[in-house]
């Protein structure tokens, strides 16, 4: 079992694993193989606050943007709409 983060931003208990990954006090989210999480892990200190999201749409509505480095064309419209 998975605990994914909703729209609401509240956790929930899921079978499937999520599809995209964030940093709780960033409010940032990105594909599980961003280079830019992948070496804030290896560097331990991103584990703590790792939230995990099913959809764009849910880490969005949680109130995350999109990161710069794996979602480029995401985070464009994110930027261009502040």
């Amino acid at each position: 079992m998975y605990t994914l983060l909703g729209g609401d931003g509240r956790p929930y208990v899921s079978a499937v694993p999520g599809r995209y990954g964030g940093h709780r006090r960033s409010r940032i989210y990105g594909r599980l193989d961003c280079p830019s999480a992948l070496r804030a892990l290896a560097r331990g200190a991103y584990r703590a606050h790792r939230v995990f999201f099913a959809t764009e749409i849910d880490a969005t509505t949680a109130g995350y943007r999109p990161c710069a480095v794996c979602l480029p064309g995401p985070y464009a419209g994110w930027k261009e709409h502040r």
